[in-house]
């Protein structure tokens, strides 16, 4: 499903939380871009520079290019990986601008809860990014067309999720 995913939008929105792994606290990465579509999930252990650097560099290996935006928190791990691997791109830290990083993440523990805890990093990785590409197949964005283009939408979805369970 990823393969065939058409692309994302020039504006990220990025934000971690804290997930319990076995009793011991992780630490989930997230990009998504402007139209709500998950960028990257990725789990790690720890929140500093050097775990916010890594995240970047996989975000920017999987984009394929660097965004125009990107909209963080205040954390200060996310000011010296901006700095050190994409000083071209506009940071904003702006209060409220993060709301939708923020609201992504709610899937995830609706589903952790459902799963009674995720048992190890490695099955909660591997989760999580089957999880935001079936999120990114359905999530249609039912409000800004149509309800036939919807209907359309919705049932070439449901063809591709056909195709790739099968």
């Amino acid at each position: 499903m990823r393969r065939k995913h058409k692309g994302y939008g020039d504006t990220f929105f990025i934000d971690e939380i804290f997930v319990k792994i076995n009793g011991k606290q992780h630490y989930l990465w997230r990009a998504v871009d402007r139209d709500g579509e998950v960028v990257d999930v990725y789990l790690q252990a720890k929140r500093d520079e050097a775990a916010a650097k890594r995240f970047y560099k996989r975000l920017l290996r999987y984009h394929g290019g660097e965004p125009r935006m990107i909209v963080t928190d205040k954390l200060r791990s996310y000011r010296v990986a901006h700095r050190e691997i994409i000083p071209e791109t506009i940071h904003v830290t702006d209060r409220y601008t993060n709301n939708r990083a923020e609201q992504s993440h709610e899937a995830t523990g609706v589903r952790e809860r459902g799963m009674r805890r995720f048992k190890s990093m490695r099955q909660t990785q591997r989760f999580l990014g089957v999880h935001a590409a079936v999120h990114n197949l359905f999530n249609l964005g039912m409000q800004l067309v149509s309800a036939d283009h919807y209907r359309n939408l919705r049932s070439s979805a449901f063809t591709e999720w056909r195709r790739a369970v099968v």
